[in-house]
C-alpha cells in the first residue's frame, strides 16, 4: 500500500477507535498546576533574549557573550531532562517536582544576586537542569491525573505553558527589565516558582505502589522500541525546521518584508498565539488521531516554512504565515509526547526526558545551521531555507509510525 493510502489507513482506524472512547471530560486541576510550572520554565528559557543588552552593560561583556546564557540553558536542557529522569526514578514524582522547582527558584536567585558572567552562566545551567526534570515528569504526571483518553489533551494544556510564555510572559519580563531592571524578572520567577512549590504539594498526589517499584534497567529496556525512536526524531525535526525560521525571522522581517523593528515583537506574538491554539487544538485532536495529527501537522510546517521563502518580500502575507506557522509548526509536539509516552511502556518518566532533549537538540542544531546562511548568498531567506528542509524530513518518521500503527492493528485482527 502507498505512504498515502497507509495515512487515510490509519486515520480510519483512529477515527473507529475515537467513537469508542466516551466524550473529553474536564481535566483536574493538577493539570492546569503543571501548566503553569511550564509557563514558569518557558518565560525563563526566552526571557533572556529581550534582557541581553541591559544584561551585557551590567556585567561590562559583549553581548555575544551574554547570549552563551541562551546556549547554556539549551545544553542543560538536553543533557539534564534525560539525566535526571534517570536519578529521580525511585522517588515520588511529587517530590521531584518540588525539588525541581526549589532547584529552580535557587538558580534564579543567584542570578538576581550574581555579578560575574560564569557564575550566571553556571546559575542558567543548574536551572536548565532543574527545568528538564520537572518537565519530563510534569508531562507523565499529567497525563497519568488525565488518564488514557486525555492524555494528549493533558499534554496540550502542559505545553500550552510555555507557549503562553511567549505570549504573555516573556514581553512581560522584557517590560519588566526595562522599568526595574534586568534583575527584576529573575527575582519574579524565584517567587512565583515558589508559591508553585505549595500547589505542587497540595494537588499532585502520591504516586502508587507501580510507580514506586520500578526499575533503571526496565526504563533502559524501552530504549529498544523503535517507534519510541522515529517519535524522537520526528520531535527534532520539527522543532529543528520551525525555530531554525523563527529563532532569525526578525532580520527577514525588517530586511527582506521591509517591517519596522518595532513591530517585530507583535509578529512574534502572533506566532506565540499560533503555537498556543496549535497546542491545544493539536492536543485535543491528537487522543482520536494521532498519526494524523502528526503528519498534517508536518506537511502543513512544510508548506508555510516554503511559503515564507517565496513570500518573504509581501510583508502582509508573512505576518499570517509566521502566525500560522506557529499553529501548524509546533502543535503536533504534545501528540509526540503523548505518542513517546505510549511507546515506551514501563518507562514513561525516560521516554518524556527524551522527547524534551530531543526537542531542544534538533533547536539547536536547526538554528546553529540556519545561522550560518545568513552569510551565503541566500541571506536573510537562509533560515527559512534551512527551516523548510528540516521540516519536510519530519514526514518520514510520522509516516513510518503510522505504517507500523496500521501493520499492528491489521495483524491483531
Amino acid at each position: 500500500m502507498s505512504t498515502r493510502g497507509a495515512v487515510l489507513q490509519a486515520a480510519a482506524e483512529e477515527r473507529a477507535e475515537g467513537r469508542k472512547q466516551p466524550p473529553a471530560a474536564r481535566l483536574p486541576l493538577v493539570v492546569y498546576v503543571l501548566a503553569l510550572g511550564t509557563f514558569l520554565m518557558g518565560t525563563t528559557e526566552f526571557v533572556v533574549a529581550g534582557l541581553l543588552p541591559q544584561i551585557a552593560g551590567n556585567l561590562q561583556v559583549n553581548v555575544a557573550q551574554t547570549g552563551l546564557m541562551i546556549t547554556v540553558f539549551a545544553v542543560g536542557m538536553i543533557i539534564g531532562a534525560p539525566l535526571m529522569a534517570m536519578l529521580t526514578l525511585r522517588l515520588p514524582k511529587r517530590l521531584t517536582l518540588m525539588l525541581a522547582l526549589g532547584v529552580f527558584a535557587a538558580g534564579h536567585v543567584i542570578v538576581a544576586l550574581g555579578s560575574d558572567l560564569t557564575v550566571l552562566l553556571a546559575a542558567r545551567f543548574l536551572t536548565a537542569i532543574a527545568t528538564g526534570a520537572f518537565w519530563a515528569v510534569a508531562n507523565v504526571a499529567a497525563a497519568n491525573a488525565a488518564g488514557p483518553a486525555a492524555s494528549s489533551r493533558a499534554l496540550g494544556l502542559v505545553g500550552a505553558g510555555a507557549m503562553l510564555a511567549n505570549v504573555v510572559g516573556v514581553p512581560l519580563g522584557a517590560f519588566a527589565g526595562q522599568l526595574v531592571g534586568w534583575r527584576g524578572p529573575f527575582w519574579a520567577l524565584a517567587v512565583l516558582s515558589a508559591a508553585a512549590i505549595v500547589l505542587i504539594a497540595r494537588t499532585v498526589t502520591h504516586d502508587g505502589p507501580a510507580q514506586q517499584t520500578v526499575s533503571m534497567r526496565s526504563e533502559l529496556t524501552a530504549l529498544r522500541s523503535s517507534r519510541l525512536w522515529l517519535v524522537l526524531a520526528a520531535c527534532a525535526t520539527t522543532t529543528g525546521g520551525v525555530l531554525a525560521a523563527y529563532s532569525y525571522i526578525a532580520p527577514l522581517l525588517t530586511d527582506r518584508s521591509g517591517i519596522a523593528s518595532g513591530t517585530v515583537p507583535l509578529v512574534l506574538v502572533g506566532f506565540g498565539v499560533g503555537a498556543l491554539a496549535g497546542s491545544l487544538v493539536g492536543g485535543r485532536l491528537g487522543d482520536r488521531r494521532p498519526h494524523t495529527v502528526t503528519v498534517v501537522a508536518a506537511a502543513g510546517a512544510t508548506l508555510l516554512l516554503l511559503a515564507i521563502c517565496l513570500l518573504a518580500g509581501y510583508a502582509g502575507p508573512t505576518v499570517i504565515l509566521v502566525a500560522l506557522l506557529g499553529f501548524f509548526g509546533l502543535g503536533g509536539n504534545p501528540v509526540l509526547f503523548s505518542l513517546a509516552v505510549r511507546f515506551a511502556r514501563q518507562a514513561p518518566v525516560l521516554a518524556s526526558a527524551l522527547t524534551v532533549s530531543a526537542f531542544n537538540l534538533g533547536t539547536a542544531i536547526g538554528s546553529w545551521i540556519a545561522g550560518l546562511t545568513l552569510g551565503s548568498p541566500l541571506g536573510t531567506t537562509g533560515p527559512a531555507v534551512v527551516g523548510t528542509v528540516i521540516a519536510a524530513l519530519t514526514l518520514i518518521p510520522t509516516t513510518a509510525i503510522a505504517l507500523l500503527q496500521r501493520r499492528r492493528t491489521t495483524a491483531a485482527g
